[in-house]
């Protein structure tokens, strides 16, 4: 029996690309529920640790220090373990740092248990993109990313509100032993509908490093952090920037939030399909566009009707651009793919820590809190002239 012949029956062993792939979303559902559903239980959080909100607060930024530190730290210090013992024992990680979460004693336990589960995310998701990507094959890489990135979407919409719930009718713990339990669930899915093949280990730091010279990988991680932190400024203020400059009622900042969300998953999955079939053109098409809504909404955002619309739009385009992103970094950095997503991960990190300190700024300096989406729509079109720039390298 030729090699041909066997590679043809393992192929026929393994479970279909799409099954494997939504596995994938499923796994990246549960880490980044983790992520998001510490804001809706902070009060629960604080009352149950007896400190202040704003301490509570730290627990959101532990699991970012994390993410931007640990990903490429870990990723590189990894670089010889084989692939599928290593996105499942990055996952078994994070199940046990949210168990440590549930039956922490004392706020610094807690901290540690964020900053343990965090560390390894960033990871864990770059292996999930590599090897979705790497399952879905050639011409359709973006469209398998945005699948993974779904569970991003998903988590945001139903992980985190659901989560909530969880912490305000049994306890802020039970919340992280639900998350447990379901990564748990997706670490059995894991092991046995993912295959891992063609994602090669490296075997050497030096080899992994050397892909950080590419000034084509430079540009699409830059390309990242600009073109994301502009509209994460107008996110992380949206709910001041809706009741007092909006006029909308408080209580209507769940529904609007959802409406963002829905907006954010039907983005996703276009911006994939449209990335599969020009990827450079569509992210400055997007990013420009991205630009010209949160112009737009710092326009029209006292009239109710037109900023709730804008609302779904901008949603709608801050997330379709991320699936052509991070194919972008995968292309650039095909050498350390892996090392190239966790790098782009800790650049949206970044790119969310500049967003919330710059829009403080223009918050305290007496600007207008209106002022931001404007604010945004500039450091957004530096993120597009960026991608202009990346594809005339392409072209020259």
């Amino acid at each position: 029996m030729d090699t041909e012949t066997v590679r043809t029956a393992d192929d026929r062993r393994e479970p279909p690309a799409l099954l494997s792939i939504l596995t994938l979303t499923f796994c990246a559902f549960s880490v980044t529920t983790a992520e998001f559903v510490i804001a809706g239980i902070l009060p629960e959080v604080a009352a149950g640790l007896s400190v202040s909100i704003p301490s509570a607060g730290h627990l959101v930024t532990a699991y970012a220090v994390g993410m931007i530190f640990g990903g490429p730290v870990l990723t590189l210090l990894t670089v010889a373990i084989p692939r599928k013992p290593l996105i499942v024992a990055l996952l078994a990680v994070f199940i046990i740092g949210n168990l440590f979460a549930a039956g922490a004693p004392n706020y610094v336990a807690l901290l540690a248990a964020r900053l343990i589960s965090g560390f390894v995310v960033a990871t864990f998701f770059a292996m999930a993109v590599v090897v979705a990507a790497s399952l879905a094959g050639p011409g359709r890489q973006a469209s398998a990313v945005a699948k993974v990135a779904l569970g991003f979407n998903l988590a945001m919409i139903l992980g985190a509100p659901l989560g909530t719930v969880v912490g305000q009718h049994f306890g802020w713990r039970a919340t992280f032993l639900a998350i447990a339990i379901l990564a748990t669930v997706a670490l059995a899915l894991l092991v046995k509908l993912v295959p891992v093949r063609g994602v090669p280990t490296t075997g050497s730091v030096v080899s992994e490093l050397r892909v950080l010279k590419s000034r084509d990988l430079q540009l699409a991680l830059a390309m990242t952090a600009f073109g994301n932190a502009g509209v994460l400024m107008v996110f992380v203020y949206l709910a001041p920037l809706l009741t007092k400059a909006g006029g909308f009622a408080p209580e209507t900042v769940p529904a609007l939030l959802l409406i963002y969300g829905i907006g954010a998953t039907l983005g996703n999955l276009t911006g994939g399909w449209l990335s599969d079939r020009a990827l450079m053109p569509s992210i400055i098409g997007l990013l420009t566009s991205l630009a010209a809504a949160l112009a737009l909404f710092w326009l029209a955002g006292q009239f109710q009707l037109a900023a709730a619309t804008m609302v779904f739009v901008i949603g709608a385009l801050a997330f379709s651009v991320i699936p052509g992103m991070q194919t972008r970094v995968l292309l650039t950095g095909k050498s350390a793919p892996t090392l190239g997503i966790a790098l782009n991960a800790s650049a949206f990190q970044i790119a969310a820590a500049f967003a919330a300190w710059l829009g403080g700024q223009v918050i305290v300096r007496d600007l207008g809190l209106g002022l931001l989406p404007l604010v945004g729509a500039g450091v957004t079109i530096i993120g597009a002239l960026l991608a202009l720039l990346a594809w005339m390298r392409d072209a020259g």
